[in-house]
């Protein structure tokens, strides 16, 4: 996190690619232009959950789940 704790505050996000079991580490503006871009994919899980991740206007991350906006990225643990 960056300066708050909403969305638009985070600042870098920890990935792993379920195909390859890679692992790794972006910055949102890499994941924004992967989402954007490249048409890729994102979701988030607590392990019971998975809900998909979305870009919005200026440019933050935020959960889409069961047709409305969450917050689940905020309450993953920070690292």
């Amino acid at each position: 996190m960056s300066g708050g704790t909403g969305h638009e505050h985070i600042a870098a996000v920890q990935w792993i690619n379920p195909a390859t079991n890679a692992t790794g580490s972006s910055t949102v503006k890499a994941m924004i232009d992967w989402i954007t871009k490249e048409k890729g994919i994102a979701k988030v899980t607590d392990g019971k959950n998975t809900v998909e991740v979305r870009v919005v206007n200026n440019a933050y991350l935020r959960t889409y789940a069961d047709g409305k906006w969450s917050n689940n990225l905020l309450s993953l643990p920070r690292y």
